[in-house]
């Protein structure tokens, strides 16, 4: 109609004609629309998703804000981000748009992973903490563990190892049980991680979008016997509707031991000798000054090793993440491989991950949905490895090498209790372990089948682990094993979980309900076996042919675990203001006996939101969210592993008649049909507020819970045939805090500082053992006490030449002598034995804290990271053990010792007698650590875009980099294994990482 119009009226009009279309055609063409998303303070908010309505072009901002997408004008762009309220926004011809989010309701609509589902902030009657988004994303960690440490009140991770590949331990709200193990139930995606043997190592923190820590009875209550000691929910990437996005995130640095425990001088242990000899009436080596032969040889010769210095190395870690994510509305998809690779500190400790995800979501029909979350992790842990505390016991002037080259076997020969601590590097043992893990769901939507049933959803999921492990080993001449010992181990684990979950939502007026209701089975089956050869005729084959040997010998076990679940959970909530949860879960289990197979577990919750009463309307400028919650459950335990509860007999070979046979024997543990789940009730209040225009922010928790019916195992009469059985019996008791407290210091145009605080307090307590009052002395198991304590002496002082020769020990501790430790007579009973021990301190922190400071200026960001550890104590090995081999080793520097000019009254004697009554050096091993500062920089858009990427972030980071303590050790963390005790060849100090990274979209 134009193009007549034109026509008729103007002789030009086929010029104009035409020069309309070019503009019409202009007008619709796609451009490439530029902005800045801010939210009300004026600073740049990252991850907010753009995405052209009726499109699929999507995009994403960058860490200050910006983005660029291609619409054409008269589009509409649809802007939407997690805790801000959604906007759309016409293009018109404007080249820059600056764009303002207003946040949403007290950031309270946002969406929370509660388990079997998620539910808006405002509504969550437990106590639900979120890890913040930035410790996921800004932090390069090797697992998400290291990035909860100290971000999550009364979340205790412990890095007591950081030997690469070895993940932290967790304890959420302190222990619940005496023999239960006491991690924290770990969900991945809806499926379960724990008790799988997987490891929390096998998931890859680039490939976590969210993590949900769930603390109190109510929250817990829904995972039932699985939640007595907290459950982590990990939520990983999914792809979104848009073009596909290529993200790379690769880091690189150095370690080094955070803290070097120092040996003696050559000088000094010259001294130490000395005084060793002297004390001990002993001579030293051909006249001294030194003990041995080969320390002789060198000394004379001028020649010493730093033996720390030889088993050391500077470390080197690398990590590269590639992702592909996208899809339309109907199939979205998010694809990610990992490579980690780890050099460190020490000689042969080695580790390497590669991992390799897919997540897929895809609408089949408007009423079906399917998708997968799968993975794949190898992990590798292959190499022979240098032993620390050989090297730490070493003396500067022990020999290294043969005259051949090779090495010493006993590098202070004759002293043979110390061996070479590179010996075992000549070694080269396999390491391996995999995780397969094929998860899947089918959601069926019958609201789109039949609207009168709108909100009522059936989702299955199924998950399948595979689990194999294999350590191949093999020790010959280059350790001094002439004869050869090899061995192969295979264990795996397979795994299945399948759920059926139904769920129901609805409002009617002001009133919503939404219920949840599952149904789910589990098996667990594992199995081992272990192949020995010994006596081989020569080194080369090693552990590839065992069938070589003289000596064989093959072993193996199989057991197989089920359990089966029934779950109810119904939420109400009346006009936003009041809330009530009802949850009740029945579990059983195939550990326990016939007759208590299952146990049933109900909780209830309750919360109001104050800040939505009608009296609150005139305060929001100051209080924007205030939310009281109290909740009371019951949950469960089984505490024991697999066929203990059944009357089980042993096999065992023997000879009879010149024959090998096998002999049956009653197993010593005694069956118990009747055994019960442990149970743990809690009670929980708690309150969430936000002040100032969300300035000030948090939350506090105080709870208590009491463990009942623990099991336990109770000594039998010998009549009876059996030694033990377990028994319900016992009670233990947890009180504590958590506090979270997040401040918006400074807020300005170009510079912010934000802080976050968090602090825990736990005391836990037992309250009764075994039902009659009496305690456990052996186990250490005191009533009033908690689980874990220093049960010892009380160190007074050193006793001094003129108090022995005075009498002063007399009717105290008669047998001591000048140099000894001198100990409390507590009872006054006039000796020194087990009546004067008493519970001095706890081996669990009596409280926590975590601080973090956020700075942000223009395109720079730093993020400084301190937490504290106090109220702790634990037996000090270095001052206890290194003492009592005085004679046969080297010591740290910072250890003294007293002799009859220096007068020590802290330190004792050299002399063996100088501790006999055992008494253990608990040491206080509090600390306070700079744990990680991190400095980034984003690249604004403008130059991001001149080189062909959506978004580029540089950045340089340390970890572990001070610490503030007065423990005398590696580290008031790391283990320190004493000689002679499991696992002490695997020593490992603690260490400091400066690393730099980048992370680059497409």
């Amino acid at each position: 109609m134009l193009n007549h119009y034109y026509n008729r009226f103007t002789k030009k009009g086929l010029l104009l004609n035409s020069l309309f279309l070019i503009a019409l055609s202009s007008y619709g063409q796609s451009a490439n629309v530029r902005g800045v998303i801010k939210d009300t303070t004026g600073k740049g908010i990252v991850g907010v998703t753009i995405r052209v309505k009726g499109g699929v072009e999507t995009v994403q901002t960058d860490s200050q804000g910006n983005f660029s997408i291609q619409a054409s004008p008269g589009s509409t762009l649809i802007i939407t981000s997690v805790g801000f309220q959604e906007k759309q926004i016409t293009v018109g011809q404007q080249a820059n748009l600056d764009i303002a989010l207003v946040p949403a309701e007290n950031v309270l609509e946002e969406l929370v992973v509660v388990g079997y589902g998620s539910q808006k902030r405002s509504d969550i009657t437990g106590s639900v903490a979120s890890v913040p988004k930035d410790r996921l994303s800004k932090i390069p960690v090797n697992n998400v563990m290291q990035a909860i440490q100290g971000a999550v009140s009364n979340v205790t991770v412990s890095q007591a190892s950081s030997i690469p590949g070895d993940a932290p331990s967790a304890q959420v709200r302190g222990r619940n049980s005496i023999n239960a193990n006491s991690e924290p139930y770990i969900v991945v995606d809806g499926i379960p991680l724990s008790r799988t043997d997987g490891s929390i190592n096998d998931i890859n923190p680039n490939d976590i979008e969210s993590v949900e820590v769930l603390k109190d009875p109510s929250a817990v209550a829904i995972y039932g016997v699985n939640g007595s000691n907290g459950v982590i929910l990990i939520t990983t990437k999914r792809g979104i509707s848009g073009k596909p996005s290529i993200r790379y995130s690769g880091y690189g640095g150095v370690e080094n031991v955070a803290h070097i425990l120092e040996p003696v001088s050559g000088e000094e242990l010259l001294k130490r000798y000395a005084e060793y000899a002297r004390i001990t009436n002993t001579s030293l080596y051909n006249g001294g000054p030194v003990r041995n032969q080969y320390e002789y040889d060198n000394y004379a010769n001028g020649v010493t090793t730093d033996w720390l210095d030889a088993v050391m190395q500077t470390g080197v870690v690398q990590n590269h993440n590639v992702s592909l994510s996208g899809g339309s509305e109907n199939a979205k998809y998010f694809v990610s491989g990992d490579y980690l690779n780890q050099k460190g500190v020490l000689l042969g400790y080695n580790y390497k991950r590669y991992s390799f995800r897919t997540n897929t979501d895809f609408k089949a029909t408007k009423y079906l949905s399917l998708g997968t979350s799968s993975f794949i992790v190898a992990h590798n842990r292959d190499g022979g490895r240098a032993n620390m505390l050989q090297a730490a016991a070493m003396s500067p002037y022990a020999r290294m090498y043969n005259e051949d080259g090779s090495l010493t076997q006993y590098p202070m020969y004759s002293e043979q209790l110390w061996s070479n601590p590179l010996l075992p590097t000549t070694l080269d043992p396999q390491r391996r372990q995999f995780n397969i893990s094929l998860n899947g769901y089918a959601e069926l939507n019958f609201g789109e089948l039949y609207k009168p049933l709108a909100g009522l959803k059936y989702k299955l999921n199924a998950g399948y682990s595979y689990v194999p492990v294999r350590n191949n080993e093999y020790e010959g001449e280059s350790v001094y094993n002439f004869a050869g010992l090899g061995r192969i181990t295979n264990r795996e684990t397979q795994s299945y979980t399948i759920e059926n979950i139904l769920t129901y939502n609805k409002d009617f007026g002001k009133h919503h309900i939404d219920f949840t209701g599952l149904y789910a089975a589990k098996s667990k089956y594992w199995q081992e076996a272990i192949a020995t050869g010994e006596v081989f005729p020569n080194d080369a084959l090693g552990w590839g042919n065992l069938g070589a040997a003289s000596t064989q010998k093959v072993s193996s076990t199989a057991d197989l675990y089920r359990s089966i679940s029934q779950m109810g959970r119904l939420n109400y909530a009346y006009d936003s203001r009041y809330m009530l949860t009802l949850t009740v879960r029945r579990d059983g289990a195939s550990v326990f006996g016939r007759n208590n197979k299952y146990g049933a577990f109900p909780s209830a919750a309750a919360a109001w939101n104050i800040h939505n009463e009608s009296f609150m309307r005139n305060t929001k400028h100051i209080v924007s969210n205030l939310k009281w919650r109290i909740s009371y459950g019951l949950s469960g335990n089984e505490a024991i592993g697999i066929y203990q509860t059944q009357f089980l007999m042993n096999s065992n070979p023997m000879a009879m008649n010149g024959l090998s046979t096998t002999a049956l024997n009653i197993r010593t543990l005694m069956g118990n049909d009747n055994l019960q789940w442990e149970k743990t009730k809690g009670l929980n209040t708690g309150i969430d507020f936000r002040l100032l225009n969300n300035r000030i922010s948090g939350s506090i928790d105080v709870y208590k819970s009491s463990t009942y019916d623990m099991l336990l195992k109770q000594l039998l009469p010998k009549l009876t045939g059996f030694v033990d059985v377990y028994s319900n019996m016992g009670k233990l008791q947890n009180t504590g805090v958590d506090l979270t407290l997040n401040t918006k210091n400074i807020v300005k145009d170009q510079f912010n500082w934000s802080s976050t605080l968090v602090f825990s307090r736990n005391k836990n307590k037992i309250t009764e053992v075994y039902g009659n009052g009496k305690e456990d002395l052996g186990n250490r198991w005191f009533i009033g006490q908690p689980i874990g304590v220093i049960y010892d002496y009380t160190k007074v002082g050193i006793w001094q030449e003129d108090e022995i020769a005075s009498g002063a020990n007399k009717g105290w501790d008669d047998a001591a002598q000048a140099g000894d430790l001198k100990l409390a007579d507590l009872n006054a009973d006039g000796k020194i034995d087990d009546g004067d021990r008493s519970v001095l301190g706890q081996t669990v922190p009596q409280w926590t804290a975590g601080l973090t400071n956020t700075f942000s200026y223009k395109a720079f960001t730093l993020n400084v990271f301190i937490n504290t550890v106090q109220g702790a104590l634990r037996n000090n090995p270095q001052i206890g053990g290194a003492s009592d081999e005085m004679g046969r080793r080297s010591t740290p520097a910072a250890l003294g010792y007293w002799t009859p000019e220096n007068k020590s009254n802290e330190w004792r004697s050299l002399g063996n007698h100088s501790n006999i009554h055992g008494y253990g050096f608990p040491s206080n091993a509090s600390f306070t650590r700079l744990k990680d500062v991190t400095l980034s920089y984003t690249m604004p858009q403008q130059l991001v875009e001149k080189i062909g990427v959506q978004g580029l972030t540089v950045y340089a980071s340390g970890r572990n980099l001070y610490t503030w303590t007065n423990w005398l050790g590696w580290d008031p963390e790391a283990r320190d294994i004493t000689r002679g005790s499991t696992n002490d060849a695997i020593n490992y100090p603690m260490v400091r990482t400066y690393v730099l990274g980048v992370n680059l979209s497409f």
